[in-house]
């Protein structure tokens, strides 16, 4: 068990991380919730009261049959050019246009699109990676709130434990190089904490301060369910979170006031 020392509602205190190796293909109609308990008793891991459980989409995509093959994608003329131009998978890019509610950004071959669900990032969460070797692309799920929710739904009846749920996805930042992980499904917990009004150690009144924690708890689940590592999902545990209904879609900046858009 992996352990961070961290700084939470203001008392430091120690958080674990459990990583959750899977064997195997999760696949279309997979239970995800008893693969995961069999291979956590499997790893000697039980599950306790107030735990989070990070699971990466990809294999909640999969379950769902959330998979589309890629040979029966028929490309339109300005996916094959745009494909063409810069050396990508013209098939993608048609997926990357159709789960998008508009195109954000088209340069130096990056399609930066915002999905369905209000998520803003690269083709549209469409991914060929850890799928099964480029046959199939796997998408978001249809509605990651919803999914995360089933899915504590399903380990509340088996553990009779109150647990929280995040589904977590890797996207890009703007400013900044590399992925790093983002909360796009939420169950059992409120996604962010909101300071504003509270003071400082030096009384200072907060104004602007609202942690996005269902982000910041993903990103550490990015720590030990790496791309490469056949770990999809591990448990934090030890994290004061606030229970109760939230959503992922909470996180989502309004166009009012979002001064990018």
């Amino acid at each position: 068990m992996r352990r961070f020392a961290v700084v939470s509602r203001g008392t430091v205190g120690e958080v674990g991380i459990l990583p959750i190796a899977v064997a195997g293909e999760i696949r279309p109609g997979d239970s995800l919730s008893e693969r995961l308990l069999a291979a956590a008793k499997k790893q000697g891991i039980r599950f306790q009261a107030r735990d989070i459980l990070v699971v990466k989409h990809k294999v909640v995509s999969k379950a769902e049959g959330a998979l589309v093959a890629l040979a029966e994608i028929r490309p339109s003329a300005a996916s094959r050019v745009w494909a063409r131009r810069y050396g990508l998978d013209a098939r993608v890019t048609e997926l990357a246009l159709r789960e998008s509610r508009r195109v954000v950004r088209r340069k130096r071959g990056v399609l930066i699109t915002e999905t369905r669900h209000g998520f803003v990032c690269a083709n549209s969460g469409v991914d060929v990676s850890n799928v099964d070797g480029g046959s199939h692309a796997v998408l978001l799920p249809q509605d990651p709130d919803r999914s995360a929710s089933r899915l504590r739904t399903e380990l509340k009846k088996r553990l009779r434990l109150e647990i929280a749920v995040i589904v977590s996805d890797s996207f890009g930042r703007p400013w900044r190089e590399g992925l790093t992980e983002v909360a796009i499904g939420i169950a059992g917990m409120r996604p962010l904490v909101d300071y504003r009004g509270r003071r400082d150690s030096h009384g200072y009144a907060l104004h602007a301060s609202i942690d996005a924690i269902a982000d910041e708890l993903a990103c550490a689940a990015g720590l030990v369910c790496g791309k490469l590592a056949r770990t999809p999902a591990c448990i934090i545990r030890g994290f004061s979170y606030r229970p109760g209904y939230g959503k992922a879609t909470q996180m989502i900046r309004p166009a009012a006031y979002d001064l990018f858009r």
